[in-house]
């Protein structure tokens, strides 16, 4: 049996990125959560003991994570927790691994800009994992936008959308999304 949980902690290793037996694209790192309580005779914050966790992240999400994440980034985990024990070398230990759901930055120590991964084709999505392409956006390393098997990059996201790139976030005009994303035939108007 698994249990769900959501753990808030920060990134300890850079995301890498596999494939499973199977060819499925899976992005790994580790999660450090420390608990923080006040103290109040000494009126300080004190750090208990971190908790460790090995998260695996599929398909999507884990091509978003890796784009995303870099060591030190506060985040927000959602997953199916599994305990295992394992042995290595003549050593052993327990492992708390968590099959992610969804993450996210924890928005208490700073801000993030959200930017959708454009919908793709199943053809699309199926030659992009073989290829082991890259989710869209800008790659921070580089300075340089990914681009999709499609040939998109995270930069014209808008045409794809049909979101008008004036910084305005859509005030001006009707704002479109794609079907699904709000709901059936959702619109976001000016005023609402």
């Amino acid at each position: 049996m698994t249990e769900m949980i959501t753990v808030v902690g920060r990134v300890a290793t850079d995301p890498h990125q596999g494939h499973t037996g199977a060819g499925v694209p899976v992005t790994n790192f580790r999660l450090a959560s420390t608990h923080r309580r006040f103290e109040p005779t000494t009126q300080t914050w004190v750090d208990s003991e971190t908790n460790w966790f090995s998260v695996a992240a599929f398909r999507q999400l884990g091509q978003n994570a890796r784009a995303s994440l870099r060591v030190g980034d506060s985040i927000v985990v959602t997953g199916r927790l599994r305990i295992r024990a394992w042995e290595s070398n003549g050593k052993q230990g327990t492992s708390a691994d968590i099959e992610a759901d969804a993450i996210g930055h924890d928005l208490r120590w700073g801000t993030t800009a959200f930017r959708p991964s454009p919908r793709r084709s199943p053809e699309t999505v199926a030659e992009g994992e073989k290829d082991g392409e890259q989710s869209p956006g800008a790659d921070s390393a580089s300075g340089s936008a990914r681009t999709t098997a499609s040939g998109r990059t995270g930069d014209d996201l808008g045409d794809l959308w049909g979101i008008d790139g004036s910084g305005d976030g859509g005030a001006a005009t009707d704002q479109a999304f794609p079907a699904g994303f709000l709901g059936a035939g959702a619109r976001v108007s000016a005023g609402q």
